[in-house]
């Protein structure tokens, strides 16, 4: 038995907003073309570069960005009685 579209967007609102979002990217990789996907990130790539050479960009350093996620994970592991 296959899903309607309707049926399929009411089970995808049960998955998390992170879940949704994985299935969204999945989803639009597998309708764009490829050739499109990657001149998207050659202009995204070449934008980031161009905000880091005009000095917009704050860099942060890897020790730092580990450690915060490190403590969101135990924080959302102490909220959620894991």
């Amino acid at each position: 038995m296959s899903m309607t579209l309707e049926q399929l967007e009411v089970e995808a609102m049960k998955f998390s907003p992170e879940e949704r979002a994985d299935l969204a990217d999945w989803l639009w990789i597998s309708a764009t073309p490829r050739e499109e996907v990657k001149t998207a990130w050659d202009v995204e790539i070449a934008r980031r570069v161009a905000e880091m050479d005009a000095g917009k960009t704050k860099f942060i350093p890897a020790e730092e960005v580990f450690a915060e996620i490190d403590a969101r994970i135990q924080s959302h592991k102490n909220n959620s009685g894991s």
